[in-house]
């Protein structure tokens, strides 16, 4: 039996990132990127106004005060996206607006606040220093600096970011596109009607929400029956829009374990080699990974119970995915927490319990409640839980106000 670290491991070291993409920018939202992005101007680009209000030489207004304001001439507005902006000298300003390029001559910008507001001549009541107000150019950024390092996932402000420095195309390793099946002549698509025996498919909808969550982009399918033939071709069918493919069901040792099944005959050996296995982990233990057809796709067979399906994603599929886009392999995050409660696991496993995480107040810190329902078919407590607690294979007992490790799980 493999421990988890040692499954994990195998996995990531078989997988390959994906090939960069040369992406519009919205297009890029959630992929990380795979290319060096020097500013190509400084930012900003020229000295500004940060304030709406009069372009002055400071000399001019460093003896006004509310008693004695200095009187200036106005010799013109300048606006935002002005190209044509004549100079002044002593004894003169300008309006000047919000992001609107310095005059030459001028060395300082008084908030129409300290002003009359004149549009002809302005009482200004107060001093200000030379380069009050301004932005200079490349404060922000300089020429040639890279800001967005190549391997940052790119959101909202990282897209902003290189907008500003005038993209509109990057080269990303985009969300990776994965296709999840669950198998049983027992499931039934939610909304229809069930017979003695069926059940409703959980775990389809589950697993493609957690790759939402895992920054991938999800691809539900219907449901297979215990059928190898159409298990290995409603996979095959899949992988010319998948980089990665996950399964739930058919993995343990049953007489009718179809995914292990379908992956195991002597053709499907050939072709897409998937290797099964036992890991030292609760829920979970039976799990499956492989590299399929000439595409060398990533495929991972997950076992059926919902909660063993889920807790397998968050601790081997996430880390994957995020391998693909070439960022670090990580599992949620995780925080150290206080039992509110005995735990107790069986030994040499790692077994990730549900709970309910909280900071409290008065202790300063994070408290974890483990939940009543830890069966891997009790869907309800894994509804109501927020975080997985971890208990190593060497702890078999720890009692309330013990420190563990906790996985917060995305809500």
């Amino acid at each position: 039996m493999r421990s988890v670290d040692e499954h994990l491991a195998a996995i990531l070291g078989a997988l390959t990132p994906l090939a960069p993409l040369d992406l519009a920018l919205l297009e890029a939202q959630g992929a990380v990127l795979a290319e060096t992005v020097p500013a190509p101007v400084p930012l900003p680009p020229f000295d500004n106004s940060a304030m709406d209000g009069y372009a002055v030489c400071a000399a001019d207004v460093a003896p006004a005060s509310p008693e004695a304001p200095v009187v200036l001439e106005v010799v013109g507005d300048v606006f935002a996206g002005d190209q044509g902006v004549n100079g002044i000298r002593p004894g003169l300003c300008t309006r000047i607006m919000t992001g609107a390029p310095m005059p030459g001559g001028a060395d300082a910008v008084v908030p129409v606040e300290w002003t009359d507001g004149g549009t002809v001549q302005v009482r200004i009541n107060r001093p200000v220093p030379p380069g009050n107000y301004i932005r200079r150019a490349g404060e922000d950024v300089l020429e040639g600096q890279v800001v967005v390092p190549p391997g940052t996932l790119l959101g909202a402000a990282q897209l902003g970011m290189l907008a500003t420095l005038g993209r509109s195309r990057v080269l990303v390793r985009p969300k990776p596109r994965v296709v999840v099946l669950s198998t049983g002549s027992e499931l039934r698509e939610p909304g229809s009607p069930l017979a003695h025996g069926q059940i409703w498919d959980s775990n389809s909808f589950m697993l493609t929400a957690a790759v939402a969550e895992a920054g991938g982009v999800g691809y539900r399918q219907q449901t297979v029956g215990d059928d190898p033939d159409k298990v290995l071709r409603a996979v095959h069918d899949q992988l010319m829009r998948a980089d990665a493919v996950v399964t739930s069901g058919g993995v343990s040792m049953g007489a009718r374990d179809v995914v292990k099944e379908a992956f195991s005959g002597a053709e499907a050996r050939l072709t897409s080699p998937v290797e099964f296995t036992k890991v030292a982990m609760r829920p979970g233990r039976p799990q499956g990974f492989g590299l399929i057809a000439d595409t060398r796709t990533p495929i991972f067979t997950l076992p059926g119970n919902p909660v063993s399906a889920y807790v397998s994603f968050q601790v081997f599929v996430r880390p994957a995915l995020r391998a693909l886009q070439g960022l670090p392999p990580e599992p949620p995050d995780t925080v150290t927490a206080a039992l509110t409660q005995d735990v107790r696991s069986p030994a040499g496993i790692r077994h990730y319990l549900r709970g309910v995480l909280s900071f409290a107040e008065d202790r300063g810190a994070y408290v974890v409640a483990p939940a009543e329902g830890q069966g891997s078919h009790q869907m309800a407590s894994l509804a109501t839980a927020n975080a997985l607690i971890v208990m190593r294979e060497d702890q078999e007992f720890l009692p309330a106000d013990s420190h563990v490790e906790v996985l917060r799980l995305p809500r």
